[in-house]
C-alpha cells in the first residue's frame, strides 16, 4: 500500500494542534531559543516543570551556531564547562580556563536533549505582547512571524504561564513590550531598559549572573538580554555566561514555583 498525501497532511496537523494546545497553560514561557534560553527550559523540565518555548526564527541556537566571525568554535570557561559536560557536549582544553567546542555539536546537543527532558520548542511563532493582569505579566501573545514579516494584519493568539522568561537577546523584544504597553516600572535603575555596553567579557561573564533575574513582576530575564536590559556590556564568542545564565534562571524560578 502505498503513502497517502492526505494522510501526511492529517498526520502533521492532528500532532501540531495536539501539541500547541498543551502549551497554551504552562509553568513557564521562553521567548528565544538560543544556548541561555534552552539551558533555563532543560533545567526547569528536569525539574519536572511544564515549560515551552517559542523561537521567532526557523533555526534554534541564537548566535551560537556562527561562533566568532563565522568559524564556528565558541569559547566558554572553567566553571562553564560542566554544563557543556552534561549535555554531552566535546570540549577542548586551549589554556587554563579555557575551553573550545564546536558550535554546531553545542546547539544540536544542547537542542535534542532539551527537548528530550520535555520542552515544547515552536519554532517560526513571534512574541508580539505579553498577558498582563493585575500589573503581572502572565502569558504571551503569539503570532506567526511570517505574519510579522509580511506586515499582514492577522490577530494573534493568547498563552497563559506562571512566569515568562525574556530570552531574546539583545533586542529584549519581551521587556520592551512589556516596558511599553504595560506601564509597568522595571527593577533596574533607571525603572527602564538601560541597553547594552560594549564589548568587554570579563565583566560581561560575571554581570550576565547578577542581571539574571526578574525585571519586573513575572518576567524573568537570562542570557544576553539580561545585560541589555540592566546596562551591562556584552560578551561576544564566549558562552560560559549564557549557559550559566539559564541554568540560574531556571533554579530561581523552581524555588518560585
Amino acid at each position: 500500500m502505498g503513502l497517502d498525501d492526505i494522510k501526511i497532511s492529517q498526520a502533521i496537523i492532528e500532532s501540531y494542534n495536539k501539541k500547541l494546545l498543551a502549551a497554551l497553560d504552562v509553568d513557564v514561557a521562553i521567548a528565544g531559543s538560543g544556548p541561555a534560553g534552552m539551558c533555563c527550559g532543560y533545567y526547569l523540565a528536569k525539574a519536572g516543570k511544564r515549560v515551552v518555548i517559542f523561537e521567532r526564527k526557523l533555526s534554534v541556537g541564537g548566535g551560537m551556531w556562527g561562533g566568532g566571525i563565522m568559524f564556528n568554535e565558541i569559547v566558554v570557561q572553567e566553571k562553564a564547562k560542566r554544563v557543556l559536560d552534561e549535555f554531552g557536549v566535546r570540549t577542548k582544553r586551549y589554556d587554563k580556563d579555557y575551553y573550545t567546542a564546536d558550535s554546531i555539536e553545542a546547539v544540536s546537543s544542547i537542542c535534542a536533549k532539551t527537548v528530550r527532558a520535555g520542552v515544547k520548542i515552536f519554532n517560526l511563532i513571534s512574541a508580539e505582547d505579553v498577558m498582563i493582569r493585575s500589573g503581572r505579566i502572565c502569558g504571551l501573545v503569539l503570532n506567526w512571524t511570517a505574519v510579522e514579516m509580511a506586515n499582514l494584519h492577522v490577530d494573534p493568539i493568547t498563552m497563559r504561564a506562571r512566569f515568562v522568561v525574556d530570552a531574546t537577546g539583545h533586542p529584549a523584544e519581551v521587556v520592551r513590550v512589556a516596558e511599553k504597553k504595560s506601564g509597568i516600572r522595571l527593577k533596574t535603575k533607571t525603572g527602564r531598559i538601560m541597553g547594552e555596553k560594549s564589548m568587554w567579557a570579563e565583566v560581561a561573564e560575571e554581570m550576565i549572573l547578577k542581571n539574571t533575574k526578574e525585571a519586573c513582576p513575572g518576567l524573568y530575564v537570562c542570557g544576553m538580554c539580561a545585560n541589555a536590559v540592566f546596562g551591562a556590556p556584552r560578551m561576544g564568542p564566549i558562552f560560559g555566561g549564557m549557559l550559566l545564565s539559564g541554568e540560574k534562571a531556571a533554579r530561581l524560578l523552581i524555588n518560585r514555583l
